[in-house]
């Protein structure tokens, strides 16, 4: 029977997680558990070229050595099997094919080049200027197909989110015409969580802030498609001493270094908790008595604040002493 509060951590594996990737999975775990919630784990898995061989056993790994557990995973299955996003493909092309029937797609054959000389400047991501969408040919021309871009539909969109503003607005203007269909044929990022967090039942979303600004394409695609959206919370996100968020290719440090550093379970649990706030000074607990402390407005309370000035100690790649 499918619990009718489900969460979800769902990682890609390019890489060991990073000391912000395991708070992330520490407090989404919490979070769901202190709900009596059924905590999924999913791998997101269709980027191939950032997967790294391995990667998948050593995210598993790490996040059973922080202590946390889920009832449904690529590893123990369930109800809503596979838990891969590259053996879910059907479910995206499916949905594609949806969208298309009903005139919400069609075909771009605008190169990055042609698409970089009108973006905004400053950095500014721009919205799509519409080159394409009258467009109707969507077979090969040169040897290359185009890409499928969603029309945004004339309407408005409020994302449910519970712990920053939560974005609304119209979506020709707030998300413009996003691809879901590369040349390629792989589906967007976007396309692919919409499918999997409605087919999957999730009802909660806890992650990163950085991710707060592509939330409503999500949401705009799971209603298009017929579906509930989740809600959200998008928690602050860790940073290094020098106050730049932690990242993968940048090569933050994660379990490993922990280890290196001398670091166990007990102690990193205690220190991730108290870098939100949740607890005061350093400590060392399990992540099962840590949830056993906690009460979810204390700890909702916690993620609405960014506490980048109690990271001390924690090791960054260099010795730290637990």
């Amino acid at each position: 029977m499918i619990q009718l509060i489900r969460g979800r951590f769902a990682p890609t594996p390019s890489g060991p997680l990073h000391l912000g990737n395991l708070r992330t999975a520490l407090l989404a775990w919490l979070h769901c558990r202190l709900q009596g919630g059924a905590f999924l784990l999913r791998i997101d898995d269709l980027d191939h070229p950032r997967l790294q061989p391995g990667a998948e056993e050593a995210v598993l790994r790490d996040l059973r050595w922080l202590g946390l557990d889920w009832d449904e995973g690529p590893d123990i299955g369930g109800p809503c099997w596979p838990y891969r996003q590259s053996e879910r493909r059907w479910r995206y092309h499916k949905a594609l094919s949806a969208l298309r029937r009903r005139g919400l797609l069609f075909p771009c054959r605008c190169s990055r080049r042609m698409l970089a000389a009108v973006s905004a400047p400053h950095g500014v991501t721009p919205l799509y200027p519409g080159t394409c969408r009258n467009r109707r040919d969507w077979g090969p021309q040169q040897g290359k197909l185009p890409s499928w871009r969603w029309r945004a539909p004339n309407r408005r969109c409020r994302v449910s989110e519970m712990l920053q503003p939560a974005p609304e607005g119209w979506l020709p203007t707030m998300v413009g015409d996003v691809v879901l269909r590369r040349a390629d044929g792989f589906v967007a990022y976007h396309l692919a969580t919409a499918v999997d967090e409605m087919a999957m039942g999730v009802t909660q979303v806890f992650r990163g802030a950085d991710l707060l600004p592509t939330t409503a394409v999500q949401v705009a695609l799971m209603e298009e498609l017929g579906g509930t959206p989740p809600r959200y919370w998008h928690g602050p996100l860790l940073r290094d001493r020098h106050g730049q968020r932690l990242a993968k290719r940048t090569g933050a440090g994660g379990v490993e270094a922990l280890r290196q550093a001398g670091w166990d379970a007990p102690a990193a649990v205690g220190a991730l908790a108290a870098s939100v706030g949740l607890l005061d000074g350093r400590q060392r607990l399990s992540a099962a008595e840590l949830l056993s402390e906690l009460d979810l407005p204390r700890l909702e309370a916690a993620c609405r604040t960014d506490h980048t000035q109690q990271l001390q100690g924690l090791p960054w790649g260099e010795d730290a002493a637990p």
